[in-house]
């Protein structure tokens, strides 16, 4: 019990004198976990909106690994992360094992399905008129995304990306 009491005491002091060693790790822990959430949410909410309003071949399989996804527990994701970024594995020729960007990839991993879930079950629910005024309006998404639910082949998309990029600057 006194080995525990030693412990939070000292934890304490180190932070009531705002030990340096201590809040650069907390500084690097609030970056790595930061940048994997605005990865996560960037294309969480892209790929959720688009798999929630517009209709193609696959729709059901698309959501079910989206669901699937959201119980990914993070020590499979981590194992699976080291695997690849082993000095052996398919991107080990990055040298990224045990570093900031591997910890971001592996937390992005964790959080993406999480919120592409969250996002496609809040656009699910919105209101068949409103789906087909954001429609109407020409949300970029579904232009970016619009083969899906017109065309089968690629040949489209790559015709229409410069209408697409277009309606960005609008």
């Amino acid at each position: 019990m006194d080995l525990i009491l030693e412990g939070v005491k000292k934890a304490f002091w180190l932070l009531i004198t705002f030990d340096p060693e201590v809040f650069s790790i907390t500084l690097l822990s609030l970056q790595i976990s930061g940048s994997a959430t605005l990865i996560s949410l960037f294309f969480g909410i892209s790929i959720g909106t688009s798999v929630a309003l517009t209709r193609f071949r696959g729709r059901r399989i698309a959501v079910s690994l989206i669901n699937t996804g959201m119980g990914l527990p993070p020590v499979v994701v981590g194992l699976f992360v080291t695997i690849f970024l082993w000095r052996n594995g398919p991107l080990g020729f990055f040298e990224m094992l045990y570093t900031p960007t591997a910890m971001i990839i592996a937390q992005t991993v964790i959080a993406t399905p999480i919120v592409m879930g969250i996002t496609l079950a809040a656009m699910q629910q919105l209101p068949t008129k409103l789906r087909l005024q954001i429609l109407a309006l020409g949300l970029p998404v579904f232009k970016w995304c619009g083969f899906l639910s017109r065309k089968r082949d690629s040949l489209f998309w790559l015709r229409s990306w410069p209408d697409s990029a277009a309606s960005f600057r609008r």
